[in-house]
């Protein structure tokens, strides 16, 4: 599976290289923020909605507070 890499602008390639050697190092992958993320408070219909693609995409989706 291809993915497109999308790196946010106040990551340079030093940082990504960092990022992805420890990755390499861990054997596990990172996801960076510049803030933690707040998780959202959802409706019960917005959590079915989101139920429902993650069912048909077959992923797992997080939803957090817009900043």
């Amino acid at each position: 599976m291809k993915h497109e890499n999308l790196f946010a602008d106040y990551i340079d390639k030093d940082g990504l290289s960092e990022i992805q050697a420890l990755e390499k190092e861990l054997g596990n992958t990172l996801i960076a923020f510049s803030t933690p993320p707040q998780p959202a408070n959802l409706s019960d219909d917005k959590l079915v909605r989101i139920k429902e693609l993650e069912k048909k995409l077959c992923v797992r989706l997080v939803a957090y507070q817009q900043h």
